[in-house]
């Protein structure tokens, strides 16, 4: 009987050890703005696709996320170049998307233990958004085009934007004075409606926002001078999170590969301009590629 008891307990003191060192449950997290919440769900597709158990995080606030990784509470999530550059790290502004990443990537992995797995084409930078319209009829394709022509806009602000450091004042320093013609403040979320309405000209904006694929419409100004950071978009990692599942790097290295800025804002399109969830939207991504 003793015999029996004992075989009894090996069993279930190997079973308990197979279910402590077996498959790890992989932690995606997500910023809470549509882009990063769809990359995250694709992210998530991806590595169940190859047999993997993940838990979602989403909507986490960003003035948050970096903290929730480096306590545990996700194991991964979509981060950006230059906020790794700029707002985690706080380092001197920089404009080749290679030396962000390269100094991003060296400076997570010794001071958070974290790494910064390939970069994606897609970059979610600031910038200026004219109507098409006036962009044609006045010549206007870059910012040094819009600083020359600024006298006869009107400038549609966010109010912030003609104070940071990386809005007006950054952009005179590098391109010249904007002599605005008008400029009124207006709600982020009404820029483009401003612009619709013939209420204004000119907008700052994110490259990848979904309205920027009516580019009847709308025109994204070239930032000729190279003023502002990339924000090239990459999955970043905890290291003991990789060291556990090794294959989440190849598998999201290929992910990124399938996203420049025209896909990223086609599928920011879908949701916030077509209204579909996001969901859906990034499992119909992922069946594309797969």
């Amino acid at each position: 009987m003793k015999g029996k008891i004992a075989a009894l307990l090996l069993t279930v003191f190997l079973l308990a050890g197979c279910s402590s060192s077996g498959e790890e449950t992989v932690r995606i997290g997500s910023k809470d703005f549509t882009e990063n919440l769809i990359v995250a769900e694709i992210y998530a597709l991806a590595l169940e696709n190859e047999g993997l158990t993940v838990e979602r995080v989403p909507g986490i606030a960003s003035s948050v996320v970096h903290t929730s990784i480096v306590n545990d509470e996700v194991d991964l999530y979509p981060e950006y170049t230059g906020t790794g550059l700029l707002s985690v790290l706080q380092l001197p502004m920089e404009t080749d998307p290679q030396v962000v990443y390269d100094t991003v990537k060296a400076e997570y992995d010794e001071q958070f233990d974290i790494t910064w797995l390939d970069y994606a084409e897609a970059n979610d930078s600031q910038g200026l958004v004219i109507k098409t319209s006036v962009a044609e009829e006045l010549d206007i394709y870059t910012i040094s085009d819009l600083q020359e022509h600024a006298s006869e806009l009107r400038f549609a602000s966010q109010g912030e934007f003609d104070e940071r450091e990386d809005g007006i004042p950054g952009l005179t320093e590098v391109y010249g004075p904007f002599e605005w013609e008008s400029s009124t403040v207006y709600n982020n979320s009404l820029k483009y409606e401003v612009l619709l309405n013939d209420e204004a000209d000119v907008t700052p904006a994110y490259t990848t926002e979904g309205q920027l694929t009516n580019t009847e419409e709308f025109t994204v100004l070239e930032d000729d001078k190279n003023f502002w950071p990339p924000y090239n978009m990459a999955p970043i990692v905890r290291n003991d999170a990789l060291e556990a599942s090794p294959e989440i790097a190849d598998i999201l290295n290929k992910i990124s590969a399938e996203l420049d800025t025209e896909t990223v804002i086609e599928l920011n399109a879908a949701v916030d301009v077509d209204q579909r969830e996001y969901v859906e939207v990034a499992k119909e991504f992922y069946d594309s590629i797969e």
